[in-house]
């Protein structure tokens, strides 16, 4: 077979033309920025942790927690998919960051002088200070400065920007000592101050402040630095175009719209859940409770829950206000969520007695979920936690009550349990993941609270309403207490005490 010179010519022609394209192919996938490189994959891979301040599933199932819904903006500002990754201690945030599995760590990182030595940062989106926590009872004072800290028990998080500064310090005090864990988190912390296992613990003033009103008699004490920088962590390489994503990013106005709403939605909450204010009570019930007590009656005829039960709900939701608004969006008397409502047929969430019967439905039909073997009170409480918190939530709170040999279908036995939902070690091995299992332990309790007060105020004034009239003279002479009336209703209202008692 000939080849004649054409032909070759030919030939080399396609080689070279061939090779020039490879190589600029080549060339051009050495010259792609590392934000190009996301966005031509579609996906940002992210390493955080599973805590009230990061990311968790939210009583529907659904991501949510104030890093999940800044990097998801983020995301979306780059036009690409969110994908996170969940480590199982903190250190390996930096190590994920450092070998390139993940493009960012974000988990309220502070910017620090060891850090900056092997990280790029993003652009700082909040400040924090780095503040001992203990535990305040009789007879035990504040500590005021780093030498009361001499043999004191003191537990961090290993890898923590709290370890680098012990070292700092220790180099100044050096009794000082201190454990760390890789498998705690700071709510776990928290507990053991709070069970007096440890005398103290270090956490970011903002992260302490949005879990405090969970463990009373836990107080901030020292600051241990001046406040530091809060950003995402990157890795530390030539191509700056990612942290340059993340300035232009966090300069936009919508962005910071989007941190002071964040701020006051997962940094700022304070439970509802507190003791309870009988005057403030008292002066609801006379100037709201007037107005709705007709709603609740509609309600428990048409779902048959107790009416009282109802309207101590409402008030734990919302004290009676069909404009309540909460940070995270729930609205009116019954505090529904658009989903919710829109479930239970609610057009207008503020609307009092559209709200009042919406949330009577949306009970019933949790209360619905409670296995059938589980009556009386319990079937009341678990309808109520499940209502708070999420039925797969208090799902796996039973699972953890039936490990332990407890009984799943006793409140009294589920609700020792469902506070370690915050803790990984027992997390980690149920399905639905992190949840707030303090809530609603304390929702409930609350609850039962409000009835007791409403179940009071209702009997005294049907026994006002049972006396004779009296002169004014005669009146001042008058005691009302529990007990000290005749009529129908006595027995009926101790049959009420009996099925909701006032105790948890």
């Amino acid at each position: 077979m000939r080849i004649n010179s054409f032909h070759i010519k030919e030939l080399l022609f396609l080689l070279i033309s061939v090779s020039l394209f490879l190589a600029l192919y080549l060339f051009n996938e050495g010259q792609r920025t590392q934000v190009e490189s996301i966005q031509k994959t579609g996906i940002l891979r992210v390493v955080t942790r599973n805590t009230p301040t990061t990311y968790y599933q939210d009583n529907n199932g659904k991501p949510a927690g104030f890093e999940y819904e800044l990097l998801k903006a983020f995301a979306d500002y780059l036009d690409v998919e969110l994908e996170l990754i969940i480590p199982d201690s903190f250190g390996d945030i930096l190590n994920l960051v450092k070998d390139r599995s993940a493009h960012i760590g974000a988990a309220g990182l502070t910017i620090t002088a060891e850090r900056k030595q092997q990280f790029h940062f993003s652009a700082p989106y909040a400040y924090s200070t780095p503040t001992l926590i203990y535990r305040e009872t009789q007879g035990k004072t504040s500590p005021k400065a780093v030498s009361d800290l001499e043999n004191k028990s003191i537990k961090i998080i290993a890898n923590s920007s709290h370890a680098e500064l012990l070292r700092q310090l220790k180099q100044t005090h050096d009794f000082l000592n201190w454990q760390e864990t890789s498998i705690s988190g700071v709510t776990e912390l928290l507990e053991d101050v709070y069970e007096q296992e440890i005398d103290y613990t270090i956490s970011d003033d903002f992260v302490f402040d949005s879990q405090k009103s969970y463990f009373p008699g836990l107080r901030k004490s020292l600051a241990l630095s001046q406040p530091k920088q809060v950003a995402w962590l990157l890795i530390k390489q030539n191509d700056r175009s990612l942290q340059r994503a993340t300035q232009r990013f966090f300069n936009l106005p919508e962005t910071q719209d989007l941190l002071v709403t964040l701020k006051k939605k997962y940094l700022a909450r304070q439970t509802r859940l507190g003791y309870v204010d009988i005057e403030t009570f008292r002066r609801d019930l006379e100037s709201r409770f007037c107005k709705l007590e007709q709603y609740f009656m509609l309600a428990e005829q048409e779902t048959d829950i107790d009416w009282r039960l109802l309207a101590s709900i409402a008030y734990q939701e919302s004290h009676w206000n069909p404009k309540a608004v909460s940070p995270t969006g729930v609205k009116g008397i019954m505090m529904l969520t658009r989903a919710a409502a829109k479930e239970v047929g609610v057009k207008q969430r503020t609307d009092p007695i559209q709200s009042v019967m919406g949330g009577a439905r949306y009970l019933q039909k949790v209360m619905g979920k409670i296995p059938d073997r589980i009556q009386g009170k319990d079937r009341i409480w678990f309808a109520l936690a499940s209502y708070n918190i999420g039925y797969g939530h208090l799902e796996d709170a039973r699972v953890l009550t039936a490990r332990a040999n407890r009984n799943p279908d006793k409140w009294s036995d589920v609700k020792e349990f469902l506070p370690l939902l915050t803790q990984r070690k027992y997390f980690s091995t149920v399905r639905h993941g992190y949840a707030r299992g303090y809530e609603p332990v304390l929702y409930v309790k609350n609850i039962r609270n409000y009835y007791d007060l409403l179940d009071w105020e209702l009997q005294k004034a049907r026994i006002a309403a049972a006396k004779p009239s009296l002169s004014p003279a005669e009146n001042e002479g008058e005691i009302v207490t529990p007990g000290n009336h005749q009529g129908n209703g006595t027995e009926a209202t101790l049959d009420i005490i009996d099925t909701i008692p006032s105790t948890l």
